[in-house]
């Protein structure tokens, strides 16, 4: 187990889209808890294998309801709208306003290679869709409705009542 580095904006891993995960060993679950580690020693809520230089799709996530491991992840459906504050640990100190799917249900593999399927609202649906975005070389700001200033990410936002 280890700490890895969180790649920051202008790393070019993060705008690179990720090859699907073939392999299912020990190289993947050392990975998978190096990132977990690294998640929860940042304070984030997810961790997207770009974002410590690995261009796989692999996806660490715990808004709340535990730790989830997504490998290979899809957004099989959509349902709804919610719009509210993101931040990301690629890009330290900075904070926006983003549209997301109120209700997402997604498909994916286990460290196993195992496919398994379930469903996320609210933070939990945001997170999916902010880690999924990476896989893909998309970042929250590039999907934003506004920045907000130091002065905004410091206080309330009226963005804020909608969650």
């Amino acid at each position: 187990m280890a700490i890895r580095t969180i790649v920051k904006l202008g790393d070019e891993s993060l705008r690179k889209e990720c090859r699907r995960e073939e392999k299912f060993g020990l190289r993947l679950a050392l990975l998978l808890k190096d990132m977990a580690e690294t998640m929860y020693k940042a304070e984030g809520v997810g961790l997207a294998a770009p974002q410590v230089g690995i261009l796989r799709r692999v996806v660490v996530i715990d808004a709340g309801e535990g730790l989830f491991e997504l490998v290979n992840p899809e957004i099989i459906e959509r349902d709804g709208e919610q719009t509210g504050r993101e931040g990301c640990l690629s890009l330290p100190g900075r904070q926006a306003i983003v549209t997301r799917p109120r209700k997402v249900k997604v498909r994916a593999q286990d460290r196993k290679g195992e496919f398994f399927e379930f469903e996320a609202e609210g933070l939990f649906a945001r997170a999916v869709c902010h880690e999924l975005d990476h896989l893909d070389g998309q970042l929250y700001i590039d999907v934003m409705d506004r920045e907000l200033t130091p002065e905004e990410i410091e206080g309330h936002v009226p963005e804020d009542d909608c969650e």
